[in-house]
C-alpha cells in the first residue's frame, strides 16, 4: 500500500491556475492507478480525474478542458494541473492510489479556495 501527501493548494483568484501535487511512498507506484476527488463543504467527495497506470485519463464533465492529470512513474508523483479556476472549484483535493485487491489509499488532502 502506498502512503500519499498532496501539496500545492491555496487561495486563487477566479480565472487563475494552480497546481496540485501528490508524491507517493511505498512500492509498485507504476501498478497504481491514480485519482484526484474533492469535497465542498455540505457536500459529498466527488472523483476530479483519475490517470491509469497506463496513461489514460478520465475527468469529472465540471473539468474537462480546464483540469489536467498527469502522472511520473519515475518520480512517484501525480499531478493536477487546474485553469481558468471557478469559486465552484473550492474544496479540499484528495489524491487517491486504487490497485486490485487493495485497499484505496488516500492523502490528508489540501484545500483549494477559489475568491475574489
Amino acid at each position: 500500500q502506498v502512503q500519499l501527501v498532496e501539496s500545492g493548494g491555496g487561495l486563487v483568484q477566479p480565472g487563475g491556475s494552480l497546481r496540485l501535487s501528490c508524491a507517493a511512498s511505498g512500492s509498485d507506484f507504476s501498478f497504481y492507478a491514480m485519482g484526484w476527488y474533492r469535497q465542498a463543504p455540505g457536500k459529498q467527495r466527488e472523483l476530479v480525474a483519475t490517470i491509469t497506470n497506463g496513461g489514460r485519463q478520465n475527468y469529472a464533465d465540471s473539468v474537462k478542458g480546464r483540469f489536467t492529470i498527469s502522472r511520473d512513474n519515475a518520480k512517484n508523483t501525480v499531478a493536477l494541473q487546474m485553469n481558468s479556476l471557478k469559486p465552484e472549484d473550492t474544496a479540499v483535493y484528495y489524491c487517491n492510489a486504487k490497485r486490485a485487491l487493495w485497499p484505496d489509499s488516500w492523502g490528508q488532502g489540501t484545500q483549494v479556495t477559489v475568491s475574489s
